[in-house]
This record gives C-alpha cells, structure tokens and sequence, in this order.
C-alpha cells in the first residue's frame, strides 16, 4: 500500500533488512538478567502512528524543500502475560507493516527474542529492537542504559540539528539570513549551545556562485553571534571534491568541528578532502554515512583517516547493531554520530547509547514535541542532555492512534 500525495512530509525510513551481526560483531557488556526475561511472555502487540511537531517552519535542505512542522512515525508496543509493557520505534514504512511480523513474537517468551548482552537474538526480533530494550529495562527495573553497563556520559553532549536553509523559506522574505540566527537563538534558549548548519543551496537552490556565498555568510553570521558554539556543516551530498574547497576557504577561521556529508562517499574525493581540510583546517573532522550500510566500507574509510565520524541511523541500523558495530569504530580510531533526524525519539535513543559507550559523544538533538509522549526526563541543559534513571528508555507512552496492521 501507498501513501497518498498529501502525506509527502512524512519522515520516510529505509525499508527494513535484518543483517545478523552477532558473528561478526562482540556486544557491549551488559549488567541484565536473562533469567527474569524468561518468566515473561509476550500476548499481545499493537502498533501505533504517533506524530511529532517541531517549534517553527523548518526549510530546506540542499534537495528536499521545506520540511514543515514535523511528521509521523510508527511504534510497537510490546504487553507480556505478567503486564509488563515496553514500546519503542518501528524501523520501516507504513506500507511495510505485516501482520505477520507479530505472530513471530506472539507467544514467545522475552528471553527467546532477547538478551542484555547481546540484544535482540533473532531475525523475527528485530523490527522490535527498540520495544525490547524497553521492555527488557521495564522487567528488570532498569534504565537501558544501567542494563547495558552506564560506562558513558550522562548527561550527553548533544548538538542542534534544526538550522535548515531557513532564508529560503516563503515566510523569510523579509528577513533572509537574519532567519538562520533567529533559530540558532530560539533553540539557544531551549538549551542548544551548539548547532549543525545546512549547506549547499547550490544547485538546487540558488546559482553555484550565489549559493556558495550564502552558504558561506551563513556559517560567518553564526560564528560571529555565537563564538564558543561548536559549528557543524551538513551538505546532504551537494558539494563535489572541487567546489567544497571554496567553501573551506570562506570558512578556515570558524573553527568547523566538522563537514557532514560534502559528496556521496568516494575514497579519492574523502582524500582530496582531507587533505585540503588539513592544509587549510586541520581540527575539522569529516563526518558521513548515515543513508550507507556497508559498514565494512565506512569502517576501512575511518581507517584510512577518511572518515572522523561514522553515522548510520539509529533507526534504520538498529540499537542491536549499534551495540556491536562501536567497539570496531573504536578500533578504527573514530567516533559515533547516528543520525537522528526526524524525530527526538531518536536523539533520546542515542543519548541512552552515548550514556553506555563514550565514542558516542555528540548526538544529534531534534527540537520536536511527540504527541502522547512523555520525553521530560530527558532535560537539556547548556548543552548537554540528561539520560533519565527509569526503567527502560525512560519515555511513558500516553497514546498513540492504534494501527489494525492487516487493514492497512
């Protein structure tokens, strides 16, 4: 089935692909009980649409035009013969949900579909990874992140991700770049210190010339307003291994943690930007991955000193995943970013992780509300964001508008 027209903002994730990594991949050390997951099992699962709405009008990026006020996602919510309910995020599309899925968990115990230690164990588990870890945390009485170890930051650095090419939006006439930094301070005043830019208005957008200055002046204005703020850049792919170099030059002296995304990844391109990143600002990290899941590939390009940043997202690869895939971006020298974008269910999920491995250090923050969700335990200050002490992922589910699977 195919959503209509109208439903165009909807936040869309990958289709869903089990790739079993317990061979390859060792898990992250976990403190749970196994034995008390076994005396559960799961009657019953419902599957719920829920919505999030972001502050403002968020515009463009370099080829998607303005995302609007947010978008809609789905959610599995897990309910054990003992009561016990976990929920957490479904990683496909509406028109990926199959009844079916839910009979392959129906009946089973939680321990057959899931352990701390490794995650979920299954291929039939795994579009309920999220639901599990929270179910699993809700049994046992413990934060996911105290299930997993806590051997991270709590609170978590996390960045804002909403500074979209806001200029380019129809209610920025009159105001034009001033409507970058009017976001940058209203997110500042929600707690955001640092902020990640959109780029690359060019060709899309603007003309190449036009769209490079723009660029450029954005990335100036925001430094110059906010000096000690980390700044990074996103270019969703715009950018080619020469034109990116002009761009470097406009900004050499903003201190750039890093450029996310230039081009699509491509060895000799990522070298020939290092290279000039190291001629020209050698602290900026280059940050990619996050639509790619040859993780294999990712991995051999951090490696090489290609890749700073690695950033699957955490929905689309999974928490299991996750888990198992940050001790080799620890052996190969770099750090963890998923990308969250879409909703702060993820940017919360994330934060639970960097709270269990410090190579999760900086985490993408959604500036959103999710209707029928309690997020206030997770509170962020100057900054950083708060990991709540609740049992699984510390987010009460108040309602959500209940999905009939095989209808749909």
């Amino acid at each position: 089935m195919q959503l209509p027209q109208a439903d165009k903002n909807k936040v869309i994730f990958p289709k869903f692909e089990y790739i079993d990594h317990t061979k390859k991949y060792p898990a992250i050390y976990s403190l749970g009980d196994s034995g008390e997951l076994a005396k559960h099992k799961i009657v019953q699962v419902k599957t719920l649409k829920l919505r999030n709405r972001f502050p403002r009008l968020t515009g463009k990026n370099a080829f998607r035009t303005d995302h609007g006020y947010g978008g809609e996602c789905i959610a599995k919510v897990l309910t054990t013969h003992l009561g016990a309910e976990g929920w957490g995020l479904y990683p496909g599309n509406f028109w990926d949900l199959d009844p079916a899925q839910d009979q392959l968990v129906l009946g089973k115990t939680v321990a057959e579909l899931f352990s701390p230690e490794q995650g979920v164990v299954t291929e039939a588990a795994e579009p309920f990874d999220f639901a599990l870890h929270d179910l699993a945390g809700v049994i046992l009485n413990l934060p996911v992140h105290r299930m997993l170890g806590s051997n991270g930051s709590n609170p978590v650095c996390c960045y804002d991700t909403m500074i979209l090419m806001d200029d380019l939006s129809p209610d920025s006439a009159l105001r034009g770049i001033a409507q970058i930094l009017a976001a940058c301070q209203q997110d500042y005043e929600l707690g955001y210190r640092d902020f990640k830019l959109k780029i690359g208005r060019a060709p899309q957008w603007m003309s190449q010339k036009d769209g490079v200055r723009r660029d450029i002046e954005a990335v100036r204005l925001v430094r110059e307003h906010f000096p000690d703020a980390k700044l990074m850049v996103d270019a969703n792919d715009a950018y080619t291994p020469g034109t990116i170099k002009t761009f470097i030059d406009g900004v050499a002296d903003c201190n750039l943690f890093w450029i996310e995304e230039a081009f699509r990844e491509d060895r000799e391109g990522l070298r020939s930007l290092r290279d000039y990143l190291d001629e020209r600002s050698p602290q900026t990290l280059i940050a990619d991955g996050e639509s790619r899941a040859d993780i294999g590939f990712l991995l051999e390009l951090a490696r090489e000193r290609l890749l700073n940043v690695l950033q699957m997202d955490i929905a689309f690869l999974g928490f299991t995943a996750w888990r198992r895939i940050l001790p080799l971006v620890g052996e190969a020298g770099a750090i963890a970013s998923p990308h969250c974008w879409g909703f702060g269910l993820k940017t919360n999920y994330c934060c639970s992780l960097a709270a269990v491995n410090p190579l999760m250090n900086e985490i993408e923050g959604m500036v959103d509300e999710t209707e029928g969700v309690d997020t206030n335990a997770y509170a962020m200050c100057k900054g950083k964001k708060a990991v709540p002490d609740l049992p699984g992922f510390g987010m009460p589910l108040v309602w959500g508008l209940e999905l009939l699977v095989n209808r749909l």
